[in-house]
C-alpha cells in the first residue's frame, strides 16, 4: 500500500533512551491519589475468559459502579464478550460507564470478513457502545496490507455510532517498524483507537509498543489535525507501568490526550492495586 512509502526503519535504541528520560522520575516520587484517580478513569475494566458467566460479569459491573464508595472516579468502560453486552448495558444504565465488546473473531482474527461483520453487528444490536476488533496478523505479516485495511474499513462502516478500537497484537508483529506500519494502516482505515494487545498471548503491552503507536498517532495528527486514541492492554497490572504510559502520552502528544476520550488502559488486576494504594494513601 502507498501508505507505507518512505517509512524508515525505527531505532529501538533511540526510543529506549527517550522512554527512560520521560519515565525515570516516576520511580523517584510517591504515587498520589490524583494519579490513581486519573488511572481509574482511563480503565476499560475487562473480563475475556472462556469461563465468564453472567454472575461474574455482573460482579465486575458492581465493582465499577461502587468505586465512588472508595472515593475513586468511575472507569471508562466494561469490556466483555458479545453474549454479555445486553446484560452489561442494562446494568450500567445511568452510570455513565460505557459498554465495550470485543468482536470480529477475537482473539485470532482467523475467519472470513462476513463472519467478522456478523459478530460486530450482533454486538452492536445488543447495545455495545464500543467495539474492540483485532487485525488479521497473518495477512499483515504476508504483506496483504490492502486486505487488512479493507477488513478494518468494513467494520468501521458497521460502527457508524460506535467507537472502534483496533487491536494490533503488537507482540506478534515482529518489530517496532511493523507496529508503526500497522498503526498507520489502522488509523487510515478508520480506527478511533489503536490498541496493543488481546491479552491472550505472552507479550502484551510494552513501553516500546506504546511509544511506537504514539509516534504514529502524532504523525497522523500533524498531517490531518485529527486526534486518535491509544489503548494499552495485555499484562497492564502494575500502577507504575500504567503511569509510564500516561507520561509517554503526555510527553509525545500533550495533556489533552490524557483522558478517556483518547487514552485507555485495558485491565482487571490493575484496579485492585489502585484501590489498595488509594486506601494506603488515605
Amino acid at each position: 500500500m502507498k501508505i507505507f512509502d518512505n517509512i524508515p526503519e525505527i531505532s529501538i535504541d533511540d526510543m529506549i533512551d527517550d522512554i527512560l528520560e520521560i519515565t525515570t522520575s516516576l520511580h523517584e516520587t510517591a504515587i498520589t491519589n490524583q494519579q490513581l484517580a486519573v488511572l481509574t478513569s482511563l480503565i476499560d475494566l475487562t473480563t475475556l475468559e472462556a469461563t465468564d458467566t453472567e454472575k461474574k460479569v455482573m460482579a465486575l459491573c458492581d465493582k465499577a459502579i461502587l468505586l465512588t464508595e472508595v472515593k475513586l472516579p468511575q472507569v471508562a468502560a466494561i469490556c466483555i464478550y458479545p453474549p454479555f453486552v445486553k446484560t452489561v448495558k442494562a446494568k450500567l444504565r445511568g452510570s455513565g460507564i460505557l459498554t465495550a465488546s470485543v468482536a470480529g473473531a477475537f482473539p485470532s482474527g482467523q475467519t472470513s470478513i462476513a463472519v467478522k461483520l456478523a459478530e460486530v453487528k450482533y454486538a452492536i444490536d445488543e447495545g455495545a457502545d464500543e467495539i474492540d476488533m483485532v487485525i488479521s496478523r497473518g495477512k499483515f505479516l504476508e504483506g496483504n496490507f490492502q486486505e487488512v485495511y479493507d477488513e478494518i474499513a468494513a467494520i468501521r462502516e458497521c460502527c457508524k455510532q460506535q467507537t472502534l478500537k483496533v487491536i494490533l497484537e503488537t507482540g506478534e508483529l515482529g518489530s517496532v517498524t511493523n507496529i508503526y506500519k500497522a498503526s498507520i494502516l489502522a488509523i487510515d482505515a478508520g480506527a478511533d483507537f489503536i490498541k496493543t494487545s488481546t491479552g491472550k498471548i505472552p507479550v502484551g503491552a510494552s513501553t516500546t509498543s506504546i511509544y511506537t503507536m504514539l509516534m504514529a498517532v502524532r504523525e497522523h495528527f500533524l498531517k490531518t489535525r485529527k486526534m486518535i486514541g491509544v489503548k494499552a492492554a495485555g499484562g497492564v497490572s502494575e500502577i507504575l507501568l500504567a503511569l509510564e504510559y500516561c507520561a509517554l502520552t503526555e510527553n509525545l502528544l500533550g495533556k489533552e490526550y490524557v483522558n478517556s476520550k483518547y487514552l485507555r488502559i485495558g485491565a482487571s488486576r490493575l484496579l485492585d492495586r489502585i484501590i489498595d494504594e488509594h486506601k494506603k494513601n488515605d
